[in-house]
């Protein structure tokens, strides 16, 4: 572990407030190639999971299914802090980081727990509507089972 993570590490429920309020996460998957894959997603963290909606096809999808093993980052930057010199310049912020397993939700009734978490989260005046069957079947639900979380801050 770093040293600013031991002098600078998020309290358990500074991480879930943090992962709480965020609205974009990035996921992290390996290509094919070996190169990693960033993707900003939108997504619902429950305290032992992540889960993350989109289409059910696409690099992302395709490169969990050859390697489940992902990254999942947020953060918050709230301002930066001056100093006489640009080398001595900071940034007062928070950051999560996410080590997990991915997998595709195929059950119908997870899948609509999932949305209606999402929709609760995003776009919560439109709780309680039905998902119509052709969106639920477009719609991919990543689930990350989470294998180790933590977070620092600064300033």
């Amino acid at each position: 572990m770093q040293a600013r993570m031991k002098q600078h590490q998020l309290s358990t429920e500074a991480v879930e407030a943090l992962m709480n309020k965020q609205w974009v996460g990035h996921l992290a998957t390996q290509n094919a190639d070996g190169f990693p894959y960033v993707t900003p997603v939108h997504f619902v963290f429950n305290g032992t999971e992540i889960l993350i909606h989109g289409l059910n096809r696409g690099q992302k999808i395709a490169n969990i299914q050859a390697n489940d093993k992902v990254c999942f980052e947020v953060e918050e930057m709230d301002s930066l802090i001056m100093d006489e010199k640009a080398c001595d310049v900071n940034t007062k912020y928070q950051s999560v980081i996410v080590f997990g397993k991915a997998t595709m939700v195929e059950d119908t009734a997870e899948k609509i727990e999932a949305l209606n978490k999402v929709v609760g989260k995003y776009t919560p005046q439109l709780s309680g509507q039905e998902f119509p069957e052709n969106m639920l079947k477009a719609t991919g639900i990543i689930k990350i089972t989470i294998e180790s979380i933590t977070g620092k801050y600064f300033g």
